[in-house]
């Protein structure tokens, strides 16, 4: 049991709150308008303001871009709710240089168009629905994080 919880050195019961909390919202959009509230499609339809291009101007972007960044100011308001909430809580800093993580935010989203989706709407939204593309997803993200974490641990050990 030890060991387990040695996973968690700031505990888990928040992430299991965020991520009841996370699946409630999805689960009432879906159930109250029928929307599916996957975030790469927030992005793409938050570019269909700024970017002409034909793959930008879809109907399925330009048509729903209105409630999607309601959609989003709610995801970044409650993170800071949140964090409010739990001001207390330790921060987990990160020594990555900026250069690393605006790479790494290049490569999610860009793999997120790839996949047609990102992991958390795979994840949230397409296995919630039943989507066998998904579950797919799901898999190839899952085997591909393993297989990424235990090669970083044994070139860094």
């Amino acid at each position: 049991m030890d060991s387990l919880l040695a996973l968690f050195p700031y505990g888990w019961q928040h992430y299991l709150v965020g991520g009841l909390l996370i699946g409630t919202g999805v689960a009432l959009l879906f159930v109250l308008t029928g929307l599916i509230g996957g975030m790469s499609t927030v992005f793409s339809s938050t570019w269909s303001y700024l970017v002409r291009r034909p793959f930008f101007q879809q109907e399925r972007f330009t048509g729903s871009r209105a409630w999607r960044l309601v959609y989003a100011l709610g995801l970044v308001l409650g993170a800071l709710a949140w964090t409010l909430w739990f001001a207390g809580a330790p921060s987990v800093p990160t020594s990555l240089p900026v250069w690393q993580l605006l790479l790494g935010g290049f490569l999610v989203g860009y793999g997120a168009r790839l996949g047609n989706g990102c992991t958390s709407g795979h994840g949230i939204c397409g296995l919630g629905s039943l989507q066998w593309p998904s579950l797919l997803a799901v898999l190839t993200f899952m085997a591909t994080a393993f297989a990424t974490a235990n090669v970083m641990a044994w070139v860094l050990a």
